[in-house]
């Protein structure tokens, strides 16, 4: 499965804000956004002018490296929504929230999506009961997400737990650590995405 193997702090510096990439390192003075406020490579602190296909390809791109997937899968997303009643950039960013790996990270299993990601990978979590090993395999309102019973004891976990203990849950999920279950209670609502984006201009992007 394809994925991003490059520095990470990179594609934060490149849109110009923090996308919590590296989990608690984004938190702390060592945040390279925090350090070097402009974007990566020889020209990196040149002007810039952005026209309006610049505003929707970073508006994409931004997207995209929140959640970690690549451009074909990014598409096909897409066309999901488009399927979908409601506006469409919203319905794109709930299909992303409903990620295995996502939903993961947003119960405070991880600290980074990529560690989420990796953990789902492994077969550390069980969905209704069931493991599940893809990340981006879609939960859906009701689905209960579990930890698999032989890592429940791990050191990992624990060092998870201690490390996201004061991190809030969105309102569309609910999360009980002393029974390892999580559950999707909604389709995630706009105004419970953290992303700061203008989901609109990825719709005017694909439009054309």
């Amino acid at each position: 499965m394809a994925r991003y193997t490059g520095a990470v702090c990179r594609q934060c510096r490149r849109e110009g804000k923090k996308l919590f990439l590296k989990g608690e390192r984004c938190f702390t003075d060592k945040c390279s956004v925090s350090r070097r406020a402009y974007a990566p490579g020889q020209h990196g602190q040149g002007r810039k002018k952005n026209s309006e296909y610049g505003l929707q390809l970073r508006a994409k791109q931004m997207t995209k490296r929140y959640y970690g997937v690549l451009e074909s899968q990014f598409r096909h997303y897409y066309e999901l929504a488009e399927k979908k009643e409601g506006k469409t950039g919203e319905a794109l960013l709930a299909i992303l929230e409903s990620r295995l790996d996502n939903t993961v990270y947003k119960l405070g299993w991880a600290s980074s999506h990529a560690e989420a990601r990796q953990l789902v990978s492994h077969g550390h979590f069980t969905v209704n009961g069931r493991k599940v090993n893809i990340p981006s395999y879609l939960t859906k309102p009701g689905d209960v997400i579990s930890i698999a019973e032989g890592s429940r004891s791990s050191v990992k976990f624990k060092a998870i737990f201690e490390a996201n203990a004061s991190r809030p849950v969105p309102k569309y999920l609910e999360v009980n650590n002393d029974t390892f279950e999580g559950k999707v209670v909604a389709v995630a609502k706009r105004e419970e995405i953290a992303l700061a984006v203008d989901e609109t201009l990825i719709v005017e992007l694909y439009s054309k």
